[in-house]
């Protein structure tokens, strides 16, 4: 049975909250619901900051991590160590690498791994933009902290193949991460035990 809006506006905006990921229709309602009991300058301030996020945000052009600048404050710190990269699938990878507070390199945001179930090749991330950081020299060790899915396991092995001859050391994250598991929901300390232990990249898993 559909449920019925008292209107339309409301519908529409239920709507498009539900098409956010992990959101129904029912939590839709709730947000919407909230946001109408708040001040008109308050929910106007939750509409511009998404606004203004989406038109101004820009992507290092280092790392492809989301920055205020051309230049994200990890690729700009000069108390990072530019000879590691730890590559990730993601911007959520790097925010839960960081929150272990175990790594002091840079890092390299790939977009996503390859799946070719879902239409997405190694020419649709950002990996040959990793040969290119590496070709250029001062990286010393590229450490593979994607994901321990088979998505995973096939971006690691392509990024092997391609850097295997450029003499920088390949590590894979230690299997403290469950396999399967997305790297976003791992506990602090086991992400950060599993960077810290890290182990050569053999190109087999």
């Amino acid at each position: 049975m559909n449920q019925q809006y008292p209107s339309v506006l409301l519908e529409k905006a239920v709507g498009e909250f539900s098409k956010l990921p992990g959101i129904g229709r029912k939590t839709a309602m709730r947000l919407v619901l909230h946001l109408l009991r708040q001040d008109t300058a308050t929910v106007e301030a939750f509409g511009n900051s998404i606004i203004t996020l989406k038109r101004e945000v820009k992507y290092c052009r280092v790392c492809h991590n989301i920055s205020d600048t051309e230049t994200c404050q990890i690729c700009a710190n000069p108390q990072r160590d530019a000879s590691t990269v730890c590559v990730v699938e993601n911007i959520r990878d790097v925010m839960a690498v960081e929150a272990t507070q175990q790594y002091r390199g840079l890092y390299h945001v790939l977009g996503g791994v390859i799946s070719p179930m879902d239409g997405v090749g190694p020419s649709d991330l950002q990996i040959e933009s990793l040969v290119q950081r590496v070709s250029e020299g001062g990286i010393k060790e590229v450490i593979l902290a994607l994901s321990t899915t088979m998505e995973g396991d096939t971006t690691n092995f392509y990024i092997y193949r391609k850097l295997e001859k450029m003499g920088v050391r390949l590590s894979v994250i230690a299997r403290g991460i469950s396999v399967g598991d997305e790297l976003e929901y791992a506990d602090e300390i086991t992400l950060g035990r599993s960077i810290v232990n890290r182990t050569l990249f053999t190109g087999t898993v």
